[in-house]
């Protein structure tokens, strides 16, 4: 039976090394699952301007290209130096930096709740609790460690067998290395679910879980235990946005997922995430991502292929 491992590359080589494992996980553009759960590989050939986007909690590494997002008046840039954390369900713009002879290769892996905070705990309890401010998104500087850990993973993820057996405990060390890295501690805090960031956390989790039901602000702050203008006022420093807005675009970047992967109508898209009227869905899917839902749709199907469920990044 021939090998399936492949051959080993110079040490100096990992970032290289990394672009072309994902370049063969990921042939086509778009996201493509991985064989472990919870981690795709991504591919863009060409430039993709500045568009609205969603993504999950997840720990997002480029091996090659570059990605910006935009979020609050800051930009985030994570290109092979930096990668990219977000630690609740986030709308955002983001912009990519690709062509067809260096083509933006990457990986997304979804962060697993328990074992995030399990770790998260067990390094606060190690290294003794330090007072770190809570950080939604974060853009942090890759080192050696998590360069080598990431390289790791995509041979491994190369090969059905060790996809199996040694993939999870290699997802494991590189959620490990990013939650003790330079702005480790901030995402730590967030993960962790402690003080009034951990109940706008608990609102965003269950707002993007059932988003298509009728949420109200009122009952979204009892259940966070806050007044209203509290709940306002500390959901905005979370998400940069009011959680009308929030819930908004929650449900309109669900819909245009539901047009390009699934093939509903605009009409039917509209329903399912929750709106009474078609032409307020149309007005307000025209008002944020800057054409019709039709046009929108037409427009992305050209410049990704969708054949794979996208379950937790979504362009």
């Amino acid at each position: 039976m021939p090998s399936t491992h492949l051959p080993i590359p110079p040490r100096s080589e990992p970032r290289r090394r990394t672009a072309e494992l994902i370049s063969r996980l990921c042939p086509t553009e778009g996201f493509t699952m991985t064989p472990l759960d919870g981690v795709m590989a991504m591919r863009s050939n060409g430039p993709l301007k500045r568009m609205p986007t969603l993504y999950e909690p997840s720990i997002c590494i480029v091996a090659q290209g570059r990605k910006r997002g935009f979020h609050g008046g800051k930009t985030y840039v994570y290109d092979a130096q930096h990668f990219l954390a977000l630690a609740v369900p986030l709308p955002f713009e983001s912009e990519t930096e690709a062509s067809p002879e260096e083509p933006m290769l990457g990986l997304a892996l979804r962060v697993d709740p328990t074992l995030t905070a399990e770790l998260a705990l067990a390094v606060d309890e190690a290294e003794g609790l330090a007072a770190h401010k809570p950080m939604t998104m974060m853009a942090t500087p890759m080192d050696e460690g998590l360069c080598d850990a990431t390289m790791r993973l995509c041979e491994a993820l190369n090969s059905p067998l060790e996809s199996r057996l040694l993939a999870p405990a290699i997802y494991r060390e590189i959620t490990y290395r990013v939650l003790t890295s330079e702005q480790g501690g901030s995402l730590r805090a967030a993960l962790t679910q402690g003080g009034q960031f951990g109940r706008i956390a608990k609102a965003l989790r269950r707002i993007h879980a059932q988003y298509e039901r009728n949420l109200d602000v009122t009952t979204l702050a009892s259940e966070a235990n806050m007044s209203v203008p509290a709940f306002h006022n500390h959901f905005k420093a979370v998400t940069h946005t009011s959680p009308i807005q929030y819930i908004k675009s929650i449900r309109l970047h669900q819909a245009r997922l539901l047009m390009i992967r699934s093939g509903h109508t605009a009409a039917s898209a509209a329903v399912r995430v929750g709106y009474e009227s078609a032409s307020q869905f149309s007005r307000e899917f025209r008002r944020l991502f800057g054409n019709s839902p039709a046009e929108e749709a037409k427009r992305l199907q050209k410049v990704l292929s969708l054949s794979q469920p996208l379950s937790f990044a979504k362009t």
